[in-house]
């Protein structure tokens, strides 16, 4: 499907807005591999095909291992990530499929055995955020390049 419209032509400002978040999260507390997981979490969940591309893309050009990157869609049952990144990804399932308008005590406190609070904002952060852009890249039918 070809883009319905071309938003960040169409509207620069919101554009610009909904990606200076990404300047925040390029410094922040959350390891920029795991970050860049969690977009890719995010995004497979969302079903959002241009940002699933990107988040492999990047998290490759950090230097994440194949088995890493393409093991984030069955995280539960692969062998390759750390203590913490698992509650990282439980955590980013959770909140990217918050409908009840509340998220669960025991994935919080999975989180913060691995994560001092202000990681865990962060983290928290970059799945809003990555949920808000793929709402734009999915409503708006962009797809990567060729």
């Amino acid at each position: 499907m070809t883009l319905r419209v071309d938003y960040g032509t169409i509207a620069p400002d919101a554009a610009k807005a909904m990606y200076a978040t990404n300047g925040y999260l390029d410094d922040c507390s959350v390891n920029q591999g795991l970050r860049r997981l969690v977009e890719l979490r995010v995004s497979q969940i969302n079903g959002c095909n241009y940002c699933i591309w990107l988040h492999f893309r990047q998290a490759r050009e950090l230097g994440e291992p194949e088995d890493r990157i393409s093991g984030v869609a069955r995280w539960r049952s692969a062998n390759c990530y750390s203590a913490a990144e698992p509650a990282a990804f439980d955590w980013t399932e959770s909140v990217t499929n918050i409908v009840d308008g509340t998220s669960p005590d025991d994935r919080f406190a999975a989180l913060r055995q691995h994560f001092d609070d202000r990681q865990i904002v962060d983290l928290t952060a970059t799945v809003a955020n990555m949920n808000a852009l793929n709402r734009l890249g999915i409503s708006f039918c962009l797809e990567p390049p060729e």
